[in-house]
């Protein structure tokens, strides 16, 4: 099966010392081999961030 779940957290909140949001996903590992990096809202810091796929 080509599609996995995966987690998203965001970068920037750790640096800032705040709770990171996470977000669960889906990718196609044939299309996107490499790891996901999307823009999600993050409700600790109030803005949209970086979130990047973690194992």
């Amino acid at each position: 099966m080509p599609r996995e779940h995966i987690i998203i957290e965001c970068t920037e909140a750790r640096k800032e010392g705040k709770h990171p949001s996470r977000y669960m996903s889906s990718r196609n590992k044939k299309t996107q081999p490499n790891r996901v990096e999307k823009m999600k809202y993050n409700p600790s810091l109030g803005r949209h961030t970086l979130h990047k796929e973690i194992k």
